[in-house]
């Protein structure tokens, strides 16, 4: 399984904030907020910094899918 933060994209849209004010304001590295863009694993201390910051729940920011098994034509 994959993770995926287009909520979260779609939740600073709506709550109209960029990500360089995200990362200030939840006290995260702009590593934490690359590999979110990237759709990487970040530490759920992170992500809880991010759901306090916009006072939402975990599944407001992410989403979990299935790995494309049919993407390797090996």
């Amino acid at each position: 399984m994959k993770i995926s933060y287009n909520r979260l994209w779609k939740l600073l849209i709506d709550k109209k904030m960029k990500k360089y004010q995200l990362r200030e304001q939840a006290h995260i590295s702009s590593n934490s907020v690359a590999k979110l863009s990237k759709d990487e694993n970040v530490s759920l201390d992170v992500l809880l910094k991010i759901c306090e910051t916009l006072d939402c729940d975990i599944g407001d920011i992410c989403s979990f899918r299935k790995s494309d098994e049919d993407s390797s034509d090996e």
